[in-house]
């Protein structure tokens, strides 16, 4: 009931930016958290940053200082723009959030299909 796009993904060189973007669409009553989740090759998926409906933010200690998390409620859209990548950034990343659907109690749980980024040093 809850389909997460993103875009913005692809090649950059080490010490350049790039912005995700995250749109919800579907049917819903509300979005909670929203947040951004990455995995690199042969690596388990972990949490880079994550905002609250209310913009509490919460980032991973290998992101902070470099990534920033923001949403626009409006329109349902989550973004991470992300600046001085680096190699070990690379990895695919993937939207994820919590919401409340028709016909289900409580937040429902949802992930994007991801976004490939890839930094060469």
């Amino acid at each position: 009931q809850v389909q997460l796009v993103e875009s913005g993904g692809g090649l950059v060189q080490a010490g350049g930016s790039l912005r995700l973007s995250c749109a919800a669409s579907g049917t819903f009553f509300s979005i909670n958290a929203m947040g951004w989740y990455r995995q690199a090759p042969g690596k388990q998926r972990e949490l880079v940053a994550a905002i609250t409906s209310g913009n509490s933010t919460n980032y991973a200690d290998s992101v902070k200082g470099r990534f920033t998390i923001s949403r626009e409620n409006a329109k349902n859209t989550v973004y991470l723009q992300m600046k001085s990548l680096k190699p070990e950034d690379t990895a695919v990343y993937y939207c994820n959030t919590d919401a409340v659907v028709p016909g289900r109690r409580g937040y429902t749980n949802y992930w994007g299909q991801g976004t490939q980024v890839t930094v060469s040093s």
